[in-house]
């Protein structure tokens, strides 16, 4: 059996799921189309797959009879996202037989297509290396050739997936022993195998946003316009009138186009009679290219020049978090107003400004892919979750967490919330007009600091619930002993250095609320003032906690070289707030 094989350097069972300095979750979005839409027998069995994947949330599945074909979305971190479309790739191979099929869409393949998408904290270049490697894995483990297209294409030819799957499943016996149309990886022969499985298309590509953009009229031919305006492709260069006139052609004999205003987007003009209007319909390709915000100020200016107004926007399927938190941050700006507010608000900014709840309701838990997740995963409820009065009743029952350390976390969240809380006042603040992005800015870096202690808030809480594990684990053999002392070893060391990132992490509130004391709103000062003062209760108190801990490790190196860094903090903690409290104290005396 003949073979090719490309060499792949990336690993992503490697891959962080977490990115540096953040607890932002990585999430990769999988699309695979399979060769199967009318038998509800085979597709069950190929979702069911996905189901019951471990990490992974299963969102769409949607078959065609006309097309023979089901498209599945699911979504989850880049490991899981991987393994569980492997794992479908591999069921439908088994389940469907390509010398058996046809439909009236394009394929080559039982799963003709199974594309990587970038959803959150991970970028499209890394998408391409793990598409890379899986088709790498099919190829080798399934013996299913493999192409890899767009992002992840080895050629530039290769990233339009209708070069790779030219001539269709028909095709593959001529393709896979003809030099430059071979897959990328797996079997260059069409055996029996392969003749029932056929190729597969692996690729990575930008996430892509359906959206209509609502028009207060009812004429198509002028949505049409308006879709012509923006869309990258553009309009028809016309002899004479620019609307009946002659196409002008190049040379070649292929239309001259007039280019539209905004990147990465395809768009036209309908008619919906559901809502008795018009739209402009637009498939936004390249998210980073043409942000949604982008995309709808541009459409209302042209709109106006023809004298339409947009009403508001339809998003179609499923969207990031972060098209709404850039698109409300972007109109905030153009306010001038603060960002460094909490991310609830600033979604709903973005559901005003873009007009969402124009023709219904716009709930952002059944439109956003992160809450989906979320609301689809079995989690321990949060601390963070609960009421003030919760959180205090909580604390207070017989069992020993959450205890100083997820305190400590909480009261330093709570510093930041108040030197946050001044940054917003002031940048509002009448006739301070002029500094609104100065403390704006002090603001945003606020919240971040917030949200990761209120992460700590439950890590913490975390830490010590890994050692009350490692200490059930047995002890019936000296094997049971060992394994389960060093268990308990590494989750006294993970206990150690969660306080310590409390500690690092308040220390941040200090610069903030000196800041906001000197230059913010004097009629808060007390408020930065208060803000110090948490922060310094946070150092002390995760101080104590990691000395606690510290004392129960093997390695005492490690453990005097984490107390000596808990000790530093306490020292500059003090001499902070002291130093924040005597200014204070000296404004509030002026006054």
């Amino acid at each position: 059996m003949t073979w090719l094989i490309h060499a792949v350097s990336v690993n992503y069972k490697t891959i962080n799921l977490l990115q540096p300095d953040t607890d932002m979750r990585k999430i990769v979005e999988c699309v695979p189309n399979f060769s199967e839409g009318r038998d509800m027998t085979i597709i069950n069995q190929i979702t069911e797959v996905i189901k019951n994947a471990q990490g992974v949330t299963l969102l769409d599945v949607d078959p065609g009879e006309a097309t023979n074909r089901t498209v599945v979305t699911f979504v989850g971190e880049p490991e899981a996202v991987v393994e569980t479309a492997f794992q479908a790739v591999k069921r439908a191979g088994e389940l469907i037989d390509m010398r058996q099929h046809h439909g009236a869409h394009p394929r080559m393949g039982a799963t003709d297509v199974c594309p990587l998408i970038p959803v959150a904290g991970v970028t499209l270049e890394e998408c391409a290396g793990l598409a890379r490697a899986l088709a790498q894995r099919i190829a080798t483990e399934l013996a299913i050739p493999c192409y890899c297209y767009e992002a992840a294409a080895f050629t530039p030819e290769r990233r339009n997936l209708a070069v790779c799957r030219e001539g269709e499943y028909e095709a593959l016996a001529e393709k896979l022993t003809t030099q430059g149309k071979q897959p990328d990886f797996g079997p260059m022969e069409l055996n029996e195998h392969v003749a029932r499985t056929g190729c597969t298309a692996v690729g990575a590509r930008n996430f892509l946003i359906a959206t209509n953009f609502n028009l207060n009229t009812t004429s198509t031919r002028r949505a049409n316009a308006i879709a012509f305006d923006v869309r990258e492709k553009g309009r028809p260069v016309r002899e004479g009138n620019p609307i009946t006139g002659t196409p002008k052609k190049d040379e070649h004999g292929q239309a001259i186009m007039q280019p539209g205003t905004l990147n990465g987007t395809k768009a036209i003009g309908w008619y919906i009679d559901e809502y008795h209007r018009a739209q402009v319909s637009m498939n936004i390709t390249d998210i980073d290219a043409t942000p949604l915000h982008v995309a709808f100020d541009e459409v209302c200016r042209c709109a106006q020049n023809r004298g339409v107004r947009v009403t508001g926007t339809e998003i179609v399927g499923l969207i990031p978090k972060r098209t709404l938190i850039d698109a409300g941050k972007y109109f905030l700006e153009k306010q001038h107003r603060s960002t460094g507010i909490p991310e609830k608000d600033i979604i709903d900014i973005a559901i005003f400004s873009l007009g969402l709840d124009d023709l219904k309701p716009f709930d952002p838990q059944e439109k956003v892919i992160e809450f989906m997740i979320e609301r689809d995963e079995v989690l321990q409820k949060k601390l963070v979750d609960l009421t003030v009065k919760g959180f205090a009743e909580e604390t207070s029952r017989e069992s020993p967490a959450p205890g100083g350390g997820t305190i400590s976390a909480y009261m330093g969240a709570l510093g930041a919330a108040l030197g946050t809380m001044v940054a917003n006042l002031s940048s509002h603040k009448p006739g301070w007009d002029d500094r609104w992005k100065e403390f704006g800015d002090q603001a945003v870096t606020g919240q971040e600091v917030m949200e990761r202690l209120l992460h700590l808030v439950d890590e913490d809480t975390e830490a010590f619930n890994r050692i009350m594990a490692a200490f059930g684990m047995p002890k019936a053999t000296e094997a049971d002993k060992a394994a389960r002392s060093a268990a308990i070893q590494e989750a006294t060391l993970y206990a150690t250095q969660v306080p310590l990132r409390t500690m690092q992490e308040s220390m941040r509130v200090f610069g903030l609320c000196r800041a906001m004391a000197t230059t913010g709103n004097p009629n808060s000062v007390s408020d930065a003032g208060v803000g110090a003062l948490d922060a310094r209760a946070a150092v002390l108190g995760a101080g104590m906690n990691v000395k606690i801990n510290a004392a129960s490790l093997k390695d005492r190196a490690v453990a005097s070289d984490l107390v000596a860094q808990a000790n530093e903090l306490i020292a500059r903690a003090n001499a902070e707030e002291a130093a924040i409290t005597q200014i204070v104290e000296d404004i509030i005396a002026k006054n």
